[in-house]
């Protein structure tokens, strides 16, 4: 499996190994005619532990087709470790929202708005025998 040095330097950097890529070509669909009909020159790349499937039919080339596919399977695998990184950090500032003491403002907005809202309360008891 012969990719291109930069492939393979992102393949390196994102921690896949080629050989966990299944890659296949098969034939194409859509417009061509009878060429596309009988040349398999569309690439499957399939990454078995992510699930990741990445398909290319641009290029009438195998060649072409192949480098644009593995190229655009390097950016889908790290567009997936992005969004899981960002959804691990805001989970993190979420936690860290939540459990952080009020501020001294809060606490007193909070006490004054239970204050006011226990006069209120205490307006509509009815009055006791010594009232």
């Amino acid at each position: 499996m012969d990719l291109p040095p930069q492939i393979r330097e992102r393949l390196d950097a994102l921690g896949v190994l080629p050989g966990d890529v299944s890659e296949s070509f098969v034939r194409g669909s859509g417009a061509g005619g009878q060429k596309i009909n009988k040349t398999s020159s569309t690439v499957v790349l399939r990454h078995g532990p992510s699930g990741l499937e990445v398909r290319c039919q641009e290029e009438r080339s195998q060649a072409v087709n192949r480098e644009r596919a593995w190229a655009r399977f390097c950016e889908k695998l790290e567009e997936s470790l992005r969004a899981a990184e960002a959804a691990r950090r805001a989970a993190m500032a979420k936690k860290r929202r939540s459990t952080r003491p009020r501020s001294a403002r809060q606490k007193a907005k909070l006490v004054a708005a239970k204050r006011l809202r226990a006069g209120i309360k205490a307006g509509r008891r009815a009055p006791g025998p010594g009232e």
